[in-house]
């Protein structure tokens, strides 16, 4: 039976547990560019790590997803958060002997934590009814506001706390997420009680019209469900969006350190970037379920294209810091947009694989991003990474009106 309560419970859960692994990360991105240019020897690889957290996390978001759908939620999570605690350590080992090939590693083990991890906003929203789906899912995006503000905060003071100890300042952030992920896989395992897929079963339950011989029918293949028009357009907003963020996203911090930016400055502009991602998803949440998925998704999209026309126009920190809250915000439209769209297009066991195999392909296409972002930087500068942000974020403008035509709303109906 479906209590509102216990929901909120979890809810609050999966809020803290978010908020602890994307403060650490968020401490662990600030740094790991110019980490791994300093350890590589060369600033064509710098993205590299990036790159691969992001494969590591789109190689492993279905498999996981296939077992939080044979296993659950919360064993999922939990083995997510192990895999965040043991990339902090391998990264803290990395450092001390300056080895890339370990750093590497590290981004592997901190992409497959995020691939679980990431899982929590469709855990959020499947424990509510479909008129609250929007504004549960931003309620967990909302948690990286978190993150936002710890992350860099983290970064200053774990510093000096190595520093005290004989070792890398760099090593800081690395140590905290080591902590933080400990620390969250403990709760997700002790406290995510019930298992949040038996409450979202009740849910769909009590919602599904159909009569009970459709109810019995078998769950839809993958295939059968990519040729959805909505599952389509609701794949293509991860894909684009989240591919758009990190190309610019991650060379922000090697350029800013081309111009002489300090770690501070640096730390503010990400900061804003991660509250524009995370900080208003209450609000966009509501608009998404008040006037939505489609034309939120369409506002998500003009944001991003705002975003990638003003970043190259200044070095100023200030600017830069207000083109990457932009950037930020346009994903959270986008993001969250998709998400709600795709969930709502599911039914029961269907949900866990095509949100994994959702994950899969948003975070592959921005695996490719991240990795071409080293070689477009180093060819272009950072003019040369925005248009390609830009360029890509058009392709979603045009999906959004081509899947908006009158074929697409009588297939959706």
């Amino acid at each position: 039976m479906y209590r509102k309560s216990t929901s909120l419970r979890l809810l609050y859960t999966l809020f803290i547990l978010q908020s602890l692994f994307s403060a650490s990360q968020i401490a662990v991105f600030t740094l790991v560019v110019i980490v791994a240019a300093r350890l590589a020897g060369t600033e064509s690889v710098a993205g590299l790590p990036t790159s691969t957290l992001t494969f590591a996390q789109a190689f492993s978001a279905l498999p996981i997803a296939i077992i939080m759908g044979r296993f659950g939620r919360r064993l999922g999570l939990t083995m997510g958060y192990i895999a965040g605690a043991l990339g902090g350590l391998v990264g803290v080992i990395a450092i001390i002997n300056s080895s890339f090939p370990l750093l590497l590693i590290s981004a592997a083990l901190l992409g497959i934590g995020r691939a679980s991890t990431d899982q929590s906003r469709f855990a959020a929203g499947e424990i509510f009814p479909e008129a609250e789906r929007g504004r549960m899912i931003g309620r967990i995006v909302f948690a990286g506001t978190i993150g936002a503000v710890l992350g860099p905060i983290l970064v200053g003071p774990s510093g000096r706390l190595m520093e005290a100890l004989g070792q890398s300042a760099d090593i800081g952030p690395w140590v905290a997420m080591l902590v933080l992920s400990t620390i969250a896989a403990l709760i997700a395992f002790f406290l995510l009680r019930p298992e949040p897929m038996v409450i979202a079963r009740a849910i769909a339950q009590s919602e599904d019209k159909r009569q009970p011989d459709e109810q019995q029918q078998p769950a839809r293949s993958l295939a059968t469900l990519l040729t959805l028009p909505k599952v389509q357009l609701a794949i293509m907003a991860a894909l684009v969006s989240q591919t758009v963020m990190v190309v610019l996203m991650v060379m922000t911090p090697l350029y800013m350190d081309h111009q002489q930016h300090s770690r501070d400055n640096i730390s503010l502009v990400l900061s804003l970037h991660t509250l524009g991602m995370f900080g208003l998803s209450p609000l966009t949440g509501y608009l998404i379920d008040r006037y939505g998925r489609l034309p939120m998704m369409l506002v998500g999209a003009l944001v991003l294209v705002a975003s990638a026309l003003l970043a190259p126009l200044s070095t100023n920190e200030f600017v830069l810091g207000l083109a990457l809250f932009l950037l930020g915000l346009g994903w959270n439209f986008a993001y969250v947009s998709g998400s709600s769209l795709l969930a709502d297009s599911l039914e029961g066991q269907e949900r866990t694989r095509a949100q994994g195999l959702n994950d899969a392909l948003s975070f592959f296409a921005a695996g490719i991003g991240s990795l071409a972002a080293g070689p477009l930087f180093a060819a272009g500068g950072y003019t040369a990474v925005s248009l390609t942000g830009l360029v890509v974020t058009l392709t979603l403008i045009a999906a959004i009106f081509w899947f908006n035509r009158p074929q697409f709303k009588a297939q959706s109906a």
